[in-house]
């Protein structure tokens, strides 16, 4: 079966991880409606800015990240002295992470914040989207009149608020593939739908792999010593899955960096 046979189920084992895959999500959302500029394509872009920019303002993502990769870099470049490596990869990994630490450093660690708190449009956008339908034309019409302007300001407008934004989402995506290529699948076999697993060292991510077209999915639970993935089937989403009682042959994946 090739990659695109499989679907992953992923399960971040830390806080920085699970920060990092929302914003991936959060990003990919951007990205699918950044082709849309109708008004409802328009909005979507905006609530995604919005909680991209909300979620990054909350901490000092930005050392955490340069932290993260430069210790890539290091451990990366000491694989340059081993026989058998692939020179050519290698150098144009290390390349990439350079550029993509060099574009963080470029920004203020606050940029997040400044940006939110030097806009008052956005700000009244922000305080206005945890209402259902709170960002109606009668409740903002000046978001009304934004998006209606000709000649595709509120997409320019949009791409300017979403320019320092980009540096972030090339180096959370960087680590992100760096930690999910960090180890290789490996068949596993969960007895009448339940595996237990105890890892022998700390992990950041642990993914379960399964075909396409399955019948059933995994949940995930874990801890500091060990984890546990419990089967459930599901055919229909209006009735309450159980977990299944069959042997599931998966593939597993326990990822660090």
């Amino acid at each position: 079966m090739s990659q695109n046979d499989w679907l992953a189920f992923e399960q971040p084992l830390n806080e920085r991880v699970r920060t990092f895959l929302r914003l991936e999500t959060l990003f990919a959302q951007y990205a699918h409606h950044a082709g849309d500029d109708s008004e409802w394509g328009l909005r979507a872009s905006m609530h995604s800015l919005l909680d991209i920019l909300s979620v990054v303002s909350r901490s000092d993502l930005k050392v955490e990240v340069v932290k993260e990769l430069s210790e890539q870099h290091a451990a990366l470049s000491r694989l340059s002295e081993r026989e058998g490596v692939d020179q050519s990869r290698l150098q144009a990994t290390l390349r990439e992470i350079d550029s993509v630490m060099n574009a963080l450093n470029a920004l203020s660690s606050q940029f997040a914040q400044q940006a939110l708190r030097e806009s008052e449009f956005l700000v009244s956008i922000l305080n206005r989207a945890t209402i259902p339908g709170g960002t109606c034309g009668f409740d903002l019409p000046l978001l009304h009149h934004w998006l209606n302007m000709p000649e595709g300001r509120a997409r320019r407008d949009l791409e300017a608020w979403y320019a320092d934004l980009d540096a972030f989402q090339r180096a959370i995506s960087l680590y992100l593939q760096l930690l999910r290529s960090s180890t290789t699948a490996h068949d596993c076999r969960a007895e009448q739908g339940t595996h237990i697993h105890t890892p022998e060292r700390t992990y950041a991510l642990v993914r379960v792999l399964m075909p396409r077209g399955s019948l059933v999915y995994p949940e995930i639970s874990a801890g500091r010593h060990r984890f546990s993935i419990r089967f459930l089937a599901c055919s229909d989403v209006n009735q309450r899955p159980l977990q299944s009682d069959d042997d599931i042959t998966f593939r597993l994946q326990c990822c660090v960096l």
